[in-house]
């Protein structure tokens, strides 16, 4: 296959430069590709066949040379989606989650993509009892794309309403199903988020509309056999840098709708049991105050930074007068310790924690108030709660899993302190974890910060190995050290598979995040650059045979560091990559821009944040050197990041490259943010991932003059 690799490179498609050149802050920018971005690019996300001819030629180009420059590890594809599938349960089902007199649970049919939403009655595990509420298959016949978003059943178990997006685009329809009939009721609500929630009645439903600038900002309700023009407006965000969330309160009394921006949070209760009641503000929103809410009683339980508790405290506060001066201490600030979130039983509250890293639980009895800690002892893991319908239970259910243990589902009982296996996750083809070892290290930033790194690798890996290095860090999300069975395609042949939990995210508290974003953005990058060196130093790998990769903020992530220090990549895979920050910062009619001004700076009006915006830049920063290989993989129908950032990237990036590469794009046509949505062929998108990270590493790519 190297040699295959190695001959004479097919001709890279040239995107015609055309430029356009405006003056920020004294600086001169010039962007010659910025033709690319559709002027009807709204009208592109709703139905990728408006897409503009010229545009669509050049992105069709751009897939025709990636698939004629991959077409020799075509073999190697099929046989990664081959190992991959082997490894999935194709018949497999979540553990039922009971709900009065029925179990619910989601499973997949062997060979089927989508899942099916099913029921049966409570305790009742055979195959006859079971009911299909709604078949993901049988749905996303004939569409190009599917994904079934969420499925919610009413209260009196009548009916189920469900949410859809067919184009990638986020734009979800929502539908609902008489269950006892087996008919779908004529009621159709479209452009929303996918959240529902049902009133107490089972008549009407609450649910977020998506207005023309891709924004979250109304809640309406939905009343059955209505058509939607006449939906009823419950909440509404005027701010457009605020988005609205909606979720179902653990008690059922209220829907909680949480509006949120990079920098606060504001809270307002609809009440479930009586829809003539207007939202309910539970505190107003303040500059740098974070809080979201869960309802107990006549009190509500409240996560938030108030008072300078940067990693999180609980507050109670009374139901009938929730504002901030009547918050009440529940769980104390512990600076490093960083409480996750919360869920609220009828006897117990349960806590999420995060501290050096890794995770924990905290249950706390109501009644006596004594605390209990669910943990787990290996070097790096992954815990996370994974909430139910009932709320008068004594059992929690959570799921822990490590990088070489697949997933396990408990049910915890939270009065006696019993765990219970419900569901281990199944390898059919077999998984021996004592073959492999997961690992855990710190690479000193050059500000002398230690960064964690997750390892996992062959107990019998000896010497420097070609290595994939993960990372995400921003918007405060982290990356847990969980198990992924597709992983071990790579660990396999050799691979080492290394995740970076740098700053940007929270993986070590709030302080972790606030150190990379804005001005100190700069650290995520170096970060990553100081990971990639420590693991050279201490001989997991080697300059030159690391594969960078990252998605969307992780993939500006990796066009920062290909401009940084192209040297130690062996190949850079950057999915759904934003790119072109600066040109993008400055759009302010682009929707999603306001919103990110509070995690990037705002570049319009502030010199500094577009002088440190520029200096990182992917776009901005392509020089006059040569590069590694690199795979650039986008989604037409995008909201998040569109289109057009990596095909602006990649064009530049041939032009101004002095060797190396190749450079390659592939978008998907059909897809947005997440790529493919069925399962398999998802994992087509792995394998053509894995496969250009295997024929990286080899050097398969190089070649003379």
């Amino acid at each position: 296959m190297n040699e295959h690799l190695r001959k004479a490179r097919p001709a890279a498609p040239r995107a015609e430069r055309r430029p356009v050149a405006t003056t920020v802050h004294g600086h001169r920018l010039v962007d010659d590709y910025a033709w690319l971005r559709a002027d009807n690019w709204q009208a592109v996300l709703a139905d990728p066949d408006q897409t503009p001819p010229d545009i669509r030629a050049h992105l069709e180009a751009e897939n025709a040379y990636c698939d004629a420059l991959l077409a020799p590890t075509q073999e190697m594809q099929r046989l990664l989606v081959g190992e991959m599938r082997a490894r999935m349960k194709e018949d497999d089902a979540r553990a039922p989650a009971p709900d009065g007199p029925f179990d619910y649970f989601t499973r997949y049919r062997a060979g089927g993509q989508y899942p099916l939403i099913c029921r049966r009655p409570r305790g009742d595990a055979t195959a006859a009892s079971e009911a299909i509420l709604i078949d993901g298959d049988a749905r996303a016949q004939g569409c190009a794309f599917y994904e079934l978003s969420a499925a919610e059943h009413s209260p009196d178990h009548a009916l189920i309403a469900w949410s859809f997006d067919d184009k990638g685009s986020e734009l979800h329809q929502i539908r609902v199903r008489d269950i006892a009939r087996g008919i779908d009721l004529p009621d159709l609500v479209t452009r929303n988020d996918g959240a529902i929630v049902w009133d107490a009645d089972g008549r009407s439903f609450l649910y977020v509309r998506v207005d023309d600038n891709h924004r979250t900002a109304q809640v309406f309700r939905h009343r059955l056999g209505a058509d939607e023009s006449a939906d009823e407006l419950v909440v509404e965000e005027k701010d457009p840098r605020w988005f609205v969330h909606l979720s179902r309160a653990a008690s059922g009394r209220f829907a909680i709708v949480t509006m949120r921006d990079h920098d606060g949070a504001e809270c307002w209760l609809v009440d479930l049991h009586d829809t003539t009641q207007p939202a309910r503000l539970v505190a107003a929103r303040e500059r740098g105050l974070r809080y979201d809410v869960e309802h107990f009683g006549d009190e509500l339980i409240i996560r938030t930074n108030a008072d300078g508790a940067a990693d999180f405290k609980l507050m109670s506060a009374p139901l009938a007068s929730p504002a901030r001066a009547n918050w009440r201490e529940r769980a104390p600030h512990v600076p490093g310790r960083m409480i996750v979130g919360h869920d609220v039983y009828a006897r117990h509250l349960v806590r999420l924690e995060r501290e050096g890293g890794l995770p924990r639980i905290v249950v706390t009895d109501w009644a006596s108030g004594a605390e209990h800690v669910v943990a787990f002892d290996e070097e790096a893991y992954s815990l996370s709660l994974q909430r139910g319908y009932e709320f008068d239970t004594n059992v929690m259910r959570f799921v822990y899993s490590s990088m070489t243990t697949p997933e396990e589902t408990y049910d915890y009982d939270m009065a006696t302190r019993t765990r219970t296996l419900v569901k281990r996750q199944e390898i059919p083809s077999g998984h021996d974890p004592k073959k492999y070892r997961t690992r855990r290290i710190f690479a000193r930033a050059a500000d002398g910060a230690e960064v964690p790194v997750s390892i996992l690798e062959r107990a019998d890996r000896a010497g420097p190995a070609p290595l994939l290095l993960y990372a995400y860090g921003s918007y405060g999300h982290s990356i847990p050290a969980a198990f992924g069975a597709n992983r071990f395609s790579l660990v396999d042949r050799g691979f080492v598979y290394a995740i970076a939990h740098i700053r940007g995210g929270t993986d070590k508290g709030w302080n972790w995040y606030e150190q990379g974003k804005l001005q100190n953005k700069p650290n995520t990058f170096s970060d990553y650059v100081a990971s990639a060196q420590t693991l050279i130093d201490q001989g997991f790998t080697r300059q030159g045979a690391i594969v960078a990769q990252g998605g969307s903020a992780g993939g500006m992530l990796m066009g920062a560091v290909a401009n940084m220090a192209p040297q130690l990549f062996a190949g850079v895979i950057a999915d759904v990559p934003f790119v072109d920050v600066i040109n993008t910062m400055l759009d302010k009619d682009l929707p999603l821009t306001p919103p990110e001004w509070l995690e990037w700076g705002n570049p319009i009006e502030d010199a500094k944040a577009f002088a440190t915006m520029l200096s990182y830049s992917p776009y901005d920063n392509v020089r006059a050197q040569a590069y590694p290989p690199i795979l650039a993989l986008g989604g037409l129908t995008d909201p998040r990041v569109t289109y057009w950032e990596p095909a602006k990237w990649v064009a530049r990036l041939r032009e101004r490259m002095t060797g190396g590469g190749p450079v390659m794009l592939r978008t998907n046509m059909h897809a947005g943010h997440g790529g493919a949505a069925g399962r398999f062929d998802r994992l087509q998108e792995i394998a053509l991932e894995y496969a250009f990270a295997i024929e990286a590493a080899k050097g398969s790519f190089s070649v003379s003059g």
